[in-house]
């Protein structure tokens, strides 16, 4: 099946792996990144985040150096969110990290600390700013003064908006260097597509930056695919598919059967910007079955650290992150580079994944009783098969078991058939090489 991406953006596809950052003002309130909207706070009621906003304890590297030692290829950052609150030097608001007590470009220093570790970079940007003036209010439903009286009759310049949101979007794609992916956020109800001017919006950042990875939340809010799975997607339609907490059932195709790129966008908790109260963590088993699942269906994952107010990750995120780094330092081969295994369906044991026409990983959650069965792939195809945390060779079957199933080869895990324990709990990886 052919891939329906630039060959300039393969790298996406071969990543795999990246690491979401939401920070700004809401990381010092601790109740989450739409904390403006839930609560309806007014312009002023937030301002005192602004006045104080002193993120002492942040450190690019130590960002950059966790996405790294994880096994995570690629870093995107809330350049600004739907607050309107930019953590770099824009000329066009007040609005801005620099003018707070830290005074300094946060952009600037995540970018050159991502890149000091060979990261691929990216930006967040909202499409939505509850603070500019002329953006919609009242009828408006996400924007924290909906349903305000005040706001009922309001006079807004939305072209004054449009040029504003555009210049900010143009700041971030020629002045921070060569960007590796654009972020947008996002799109619903009326506010989406040419609401935005969004081809204008894309030709600009294509013109700026030609080989920029653009999700599709031009069009979309991220529940949706937008027209990229069309037969003639618009102009705007992004390179990939960015879906919310949820995994496809599938592999995504267009109508031509050719598969989509997409990624899973997810919190290691259950909150995108910080909250203390959210303890709920993914477990490093958790998440990288669901990383291999993800795999398996020709999509990536991108995992939200959110910061705390302070600017650095949390015990509890750095631990995980650890233990992710820990497998993928051993079973990464079987992680980057990999797609859907052609041809073969989902094991019971847990997923195939393939990462060229001679090479079939096996990622194997559950034991078996006794040898393992490989459906799909008969011994004739198989020059060799080996555990890839320490490259040691698993013997093919030559029981009884394998003359009554000609099509499915039969591997031993463990001496003389015996059933115990896997080696690696999280995923026990075996490499699978064909003729």
């Amino acid at each position: 099946m052919k891939q329906k991406i630039h060959p300039n953006k393969q790298w996406f596809i071969d990543s795999r792996f990246g690491m979401f950052i939401h920070f700004g003002l809401y990381s010092s309130i601790g109740r989450g990144e739409w904390v403006r909207s839930s609560e309806l706070m007014t312009i002023e009621a937030y301002q005192p985040y602004f006045d104080s906003f002193n993120p002492r304890a942040f450190d690019a590297e130590q960002w950059a150096k966790a996405a790294s030692e994880a096994g995570m290829k690629y870093i995107i950052l809330t350049a600004k969110h739907h607050d309107g609150f930019c953590l770099y030097d824009s000329k066009y608001t007040d609005y801005k990290i620099t003018n707070t007590p830290f005074g300094r470009d946060l952009v600037a220093e995540y970018l050159e600390a991502a890149r000091k570790y060979n990261l691929k970079v990216g930006l967040y940007f909202s499409l939505i700013d509850w603070y500019h003036p002329d953006f919609p209010k009242y009828a408006d439903r996400h924007h924290p003064m909906r349903g305000n009286e005040a706001y009922r009759d309001e006079d807004i310049d939305w072209e004054n908006y449009l040029t504003f949101m555009h210049n900010q979007v143009e700041e971030l794609v020629t002045q921070y260097g060569e960007l590796d992916i654009m972020w947008f956020d996002f799109s619903y109800d009326d506010m989406s597509g040419e609401k935005w001017d969004a081809e204008k919006l894309m030709n600009m950042v294509s013109q700026h930056q030609p080989n920029i990875v653009i999700d599709n939340r031009l069009e979309t809010s991220g529940e949706g695919f937008g027209s990229i799975v069309d037969a003639e997607p618009t102009s705007y339609a992004g390179d990939y598919i960015s879906p919310e907490h949820i995994i496809p059932p599938y592999p995504i195709k267009d109508v031509n059967g050719n598969l989509v790129p997409w990624e899973l966008c997810t919190s290691i908790n259950n909150s995108w910007g910080y909250d203390p109260t959210d303890c709920s963590y993914k477990s490093a088993k958790f998440i990288i079955r669901k990383l291999v699942e993800c795999i398996s269906k020709n999509g990536n994952i991108l995992l939200n650290i959110p910061p705390d107010g302070t600017g650095k990750f949390n015990t509890q995120s750095l631990e995980v992150l650890s233990e992710i780094g820990d497998w993928m330092s051993l079973n990464g081969d079987a992680i980057y580079e990999n797609g859907p295994a052609i041809g073969l369906e989902k094991p019971e044991w847990g997923y195939y994944t393939q990462k060229d026409d001679q090479t079939i990983y096996a990622h194997i959650f559950d034991g078996p009783l006794g040898v393992l069965p490989l459906p799909g792939l008969a011994s004739s195809q198989i020059t060799s098969v080996k555990r890839v945390m320490d490259n040691s060779v698993v013997k093919i079957s030559d029981s009884w078991t394998a003359l009554a199933f000609p099509d499915t080869t039969f591997v031993e895990l463990h001496n003389n058939h015996a059933t115990e324990a896997l080696a690696d709990d999280i995923d026990m990886v075996l490499e699978i090489k064909l003729k």
